[in-house]
Formats: C-alpha cells, sequence, structure tokens
C-alpha cells in the first residue's frame, strides 16, 4: 500500500467514526422538520401553535420558549406539557399575533381540582403587554381558588381581555373541565360582533347571560399592537422579566396543542379540533 492509498484510507476511517459519534449525541433540541406541525400557508390564520410533543417549539416559527419547572408527559396527542406549582414556558412573542382584530384561543388541559391552598390562581396563559397596567397582561385565562372557588366538576373562571373581564363565577361556572381528564377550551372573538365565545369540547358554551361575551372596551374591537411576550402556565409577567402578584399562580396541570389564530374560528372549526384532538 502506497503513502497516497494510506492517507485516504485513514480519512475515510476517521469520517466515518465522526459520523457515528454525531449520529449517537443525543441533541438538546430537534432538528429542522422533526417536531409536529400544522397546516397553515405562509401568512395564514395560525400565528402560534406549541404542540408540546417533548419540546417548547412553537413550530410556526420554529420558536422555542424558555422552560421552568416542566416535564413532558403522554398529552391528547403526542406529548403534553406538565407544569408544577413553579412551571411555565415563556415566550418572547407570539409572532404576528399582535396584529390581530379577530381572534382564537384553543388548547388543551388537564387538572384534578384547583390549585391546593396557598398556591394561588391557576394560571393557564398569559399574553403580556408593554403598556403600564397593574395585570402586566392584555389577556389570560385563569381558574380561581378562593371567594367562588372551582371544584373538580364546576371551575370558576376569569378569562380577561384588554381590562374588560369575563367571569364564569357562581352559576356560571365551567362543568367539568377540571375533574382530571383532558378537556379542549377554545376563546374566539369576531371583531365584527366584538362578541367572545367560549367553547368546551368542541360545543359553545350556553349557560351564560345573553350579553355575556360582549366586549365594549376601546370601542368593542381589540388592540394587541402593545404586547410582548406569551406565557403558557402562569401569568404573562415572566415574559417581561416581572414577578407575578402573590394571588397569581402557575398551572398546576398539564398543557396540549395550544393554538392562537388571527381570526374567530367557526363553530365546526373548534369542534374539529376537538374531535380530532387538535
Amino acid at each position: 500500500m502506497n503513502y497516497m492509498n494510506k492517507i485516504v484510507r485513514s480519512t475515510v476511517i476517521l469520517a466515518a467514526f465522526s459520523f457515528a459519534v454525531m449520529g449517537c449525541q443525543k441533541m438538546d433540541r430537534p432538528t429542522l422538520g422533526d417536531y409536529a406541525k400544522d397546516t397553515n400557508p405562509p401568512g395564514g390564520p395560525l400565528k402560534f401553535y406549541a404542540a408540546m410533543d417533548g419540546t417548547s417549539v412553537d413550530s410556526t416559527r420554529a420558536n422555542f420558549g424558555a422552560e421552568k419547572d416542566i416535564t413532558y408527559t403522554a398529552g391528547v396527542q403526542g406529548q403534553a406539557m406538565d407544569g408544577t406549582h413553579n412551571g411555565y414556558i415563556s415566550y418572547g412573542s407570539a409572532n404576528d399575533f399582535k396584529k390581530s382584530t379577530s381572534f382564537t384561543v384553543a388548547f388543551w388541559l388537564k387538572k384534578n381540582g384547583p390549585n391546593p391552598a396557598g398556591a394561588g390562581t391557576s394560571f393557564v396563559f398569559g399574553l403580556a403587554t408593554t403598556t403600564d397596567i397593574w395585570t402586566k397582561q392584555d389577556m389570560f385565562l385563569e381558574f380561581e381558588d378562593a371567594g367562588n372557588p372551582s371544584s373538580a366538576d364546576l371551575a370558576s373562571a376569569k378569562f380577561y381581555l384588554l381590562d374588560q373581564w369575563f367571569e364564569f363565577t357562581g352559576a356560571k361556572r365551567m362543568p367539568h373541565v377540571l375533574d382530571g381528564q383532558w378537556h379542549h377550551l377554545a376563546f374566539t372573538f369576531d371583531q365584527t360582533t366584538s362578541t367572545l365565545t367560549t367553547y368546551i369540547d368542541g360545543q359553545a358554551f350556553t349557560n351564560l347571560p345573553a350579553d355575556f361575551g360582549k366586549f365594549t372596551n376601546n370601542g368593542g374591537q381589540v388592540n394587541f399592537s402593545k404586547s410582548a411576550g406569551l406565557v403558557i402556565g402562569g401569568a404573562g409577567h415572566y415574559a417581561i422579566g416581572k414577578t407575578p402578584d402573590s394571588w397569581m399562580g402557575n398551572f398546576n396541570g398539564m398543557i396540549d396543542q395550544f393554538r392562537l389564530y388571527d381570526t374567530a374560528l367557526s363553530a365546526s372549526e373548534v369542534a374539529d379540533l376537538f374531535t380530532n384532538k387538535k
């Protein structure tokens, strides 16, 4: 074997060894294309989608969130994030969702009853804001732990939208969503009617006063132009480097398939998300 052949053979062996070592390495994040996606054309209505399938990635922009004290476990489809009293995922932004004039927020959750005493309310998500208001958020959903408390069969919740509160309390509490089983929630806002519609497991929640969903602030129009980051599993404060108020607890449960659209999905579209576990 001449000198040049020895060099070629050594180079091939070294390259094969390097490839084998690299192939065995555990990647911290999935490579591009290796995470769950949803059909959505460029510029389409789905502005944020975190499947929580073993990673925090928002696959509409290949944008990873900052994870704090969460794990991944079996979800309604694939895996889901499993939070603790201190767990959440923080994203620097919700992409072009801030341009929305109509919207839909949709996700799956699984939680057994309200937070334990002293742990505070359960914030499912919070859209932070740069506006100097005490809530530090443009939108959020939280489950109550006191006053009009939640139970496993009746969830006392408050949906906050640009300083207007939609309170699912007393006789308006949500049935079964905290019973330890997977449930789908969706909130749609239609700018043409200035109305928020609530869906539970693919069906519009109708146990509400006739004018319950009417949004009256800001002339009935939403404006998220000052919104900042998004937090899933906690209050929006974390996304802007603030500490939530003492009563603002994190979501001690599981969240899966978190979506933000810049349009009000129809009843059939929401039903499809539920039926097909999207």
